[in-house]
């Protein structure tokens, strides 16, 4: 997956509209108060983002993916464990999302029925984003578990920090290496299985239909995974 780049006019209008969004949620009256400040009319913000303020939302996440992608390329990871690199990148994500209040009013939003797929899309970019940076090659169904996975980890990670008090989130460093172990624990139990001659006669059906299973081309990426959104459309694959 490619990292979204923003525009520079939707940048422009998300820093305008980020400081009202603790007290006024990814709400039209936040937009309002925002674009009030800077001089842009209604009709302009609907010119580059249709849905009002769920775009701007979306628009800060990927902006924080971009920000955490391009300090994971400035570090030097080479003698790191590979759990250690996963969890570096969550906690680089968690330090680049910015104001807690801001990331909590965004989960509610995403957290709403209608905009769920959305956010599920969220979630499993930045697991995608955090795959390919780490130099993931996968092309098969593991292309899927490794990001299912980490998506599931990430969005835990998000809820837990979101929560957490503690002296340099301390409390979310611990939280977040329980659930690396919890996914590599299940990683050699996959591997004990594949392994074991008295399992393997079971599981080789299902390990012949998964090899069939390959990765979305980069081209279809998008609207192959749920959440897509058809700006001409105006309607959400789910």
């Amino acid at each position: 997956m490619q990292i979204s780049q923003i525009s520079p006019e939707k940048k422009r209008l998300l820093e305008a509209v980020l400081p009202h969004v603790p007290f006024d949620g990814w709400s039209d009256a936040a937009v309002r108060a925002g674009i009030d400040e800077i001089g842009v009319s209604e009709a302009d913000f609907r010119a580059i983002c249709p849905r009002g303020a769920v775009d701007l939302a979306v628009a800060a996440h990927q902006e924080g993916d971009a920000q955490m992608v391009a300090r994971l390329q400035q570090l030097d990871m080479a003698d790191m464990r590979f759990r250690d690199r996963v969890a570096t990148s969550i906690r680089l994500r968690l330090e680049v999302a910015g104001d807690k209040e801001v990331v909590r009013r965004a989960a509610t939003l995403f957290a709403t029925p209608h905009m769920a797929a959305e956010g599920a899309k969220l979630m499993w970019n930045t697991a995608d984003a955090i795959w390919n940076a780490l130099g993931d090659t996968s092309r098969d169904a593991n292309w899927y578990s490794k990001r299912a996975t980490l998506s599931a980890v990430y969005s835990a990670c998000v809820l837990f920090w979101l929560g957490d008090e503690s002296a340099n989130a301390e409390e979310t460093n611990a939280f977040i290496d329980r659930r690396i172990e919890n996914v590599m624990s299940f990683e050699k139990f996959k591997a004990k299985v594949r392994g074991s001659a008295t399992l393997k006669p079971l599981v080789a059906p299902l390990e012949s239909l998964l090899s069939r299973v390959r990765a979305p081309e980069a081209a279809a990426r998008d609207s192959d995974l749920p959440g897509y959104w058809d700006p001409k459309t105006g309607t959400t694959d789910q």
